[in-house]
């Protein structure tokens, strides 16, 4: 067993200020089950702490969020079993799934795991624990159209300029978590998030507002990324999604409140119908959640 090498999330001990309307969506977030039934790659970033589905279910109640999408992390590469096991004991979250698999995945068990909750397949080509290439992209989307399942990219567009392309290019939905890794300190004006924007411009195009540690430094707030946000929110509303990135693994010296997190995204989209759009209307179209009430 390897011991974790990272710090624990926080546990939640407060509601946020603002509360989250019925419905709401938590659109990332990772579980990490124990090692002897859920192996870790030999060679990892990071080894996390246990962080299974009744813990995380437990900061979801205390944010206000009744549906969550987990999301494969890196280090299980291509094994989404741990997911695969959340999705299966879980009974008070409505929960949907996106994977990691390899190139030669067969067509049985993208089924297979459709079944079982998944609607997304994760490209991860900026950690160092890395799985699909943007070369496989478009491969992969010809085979998972008739699915209804999309894309979503862990990518770079600073360091990678090309993906822009790439990812126009593509016949079915995209996501683009952690803010395309774009850089605050290099303003608005900055290549990497005019690049973003063009591609939110774009109908079949979506951003997860999540993760503020990778592209700011100004913790535990970041007031910078208001404006970052806010013209995302502006471009997109329809496709714009907020995810916590719970436990956190990459939060490591900025290990965030989830509070907190709750809160910026009401400084972010001030007005309620805003966040209703993109806590409750949005993830519902894009990953199949049953209708709400309201």
């Amino acid at each position: 067993m390897r011991a974790p090498d990272i710090p624990s999330p926080i546990e939640p001990t407060r509601a946020p200020a603002v509360r989250f309307p019925s419905g709401a969506t938590d659109c990332h977030a990772h579980v990490f089950g124990p090692q002897n039934r859920f192996p870790l790659l030999e060679k990892t970033h990071f080894v996390p702490h246990l962080c299974p589905l009744q813990r995380y279910s437990t900061m979801l109640r205390a944010l206000g969020c009744e549906r969550a999408v987990l999301v494969q992390p890196s280090v299980y590469g291509t094994d989404n079993s741990a997911i695969e096991d959340a999705l299966a004991q879980s009974r008070e979250v409505e929960l949907r799934a996106v994977a990691v698999v390899s190139p030669d995945i067969t067509d049985r068990e993208l089924e297979r795991l459709h079944g079982l909750g998944f609607r997304g397949i994760r490209f991860n080509t900026t950690s160092a624990t890395q799985g699909l290439k943007l070369t496989d992209a478009r491969a992969m989307a010809d085979r998972i159209g008739h699915l209804g399942w999309h894309l979503q990219f862990y990518t770079n567009l600073v360091t990678q300029p090309e993906a822009e392309e790439i990812l126009a290019s593509l016949p079915v939905p995209i996501v683009v978590d952690h803010f395309g890794h774009i850089r605050t300190s290099d303003g608005i004006a900055a290549p990497a998030f005019q690049s973003l924007l063009r591609l939110l411009r774009r109908d079949n195009c979506h951003a997860k507002l999540m993760g503020p540690y990778f592209i700011s430094e100004q913790f535990p707030n970041y007031p910078d990324i208001t404006p970052f946000a806010q013209a995302m929110i502006e471009t997109a509303p329809h496709r714009v999604l907020w995810g916590s990135d719970w436990p956190h693994a990459s939060g490591r010296e900025k290990m965030p409140d989830d509070a907190d997190l709750a809160e910026m995204l009401a400084c972010w989209a001030p007005d309620e119908k805003t966040r209703h759009r993109i806590l409750v209307e949005n993830p519902q179209r894009l990953y199949g959640f049953s209708a709400t009430a309201d």
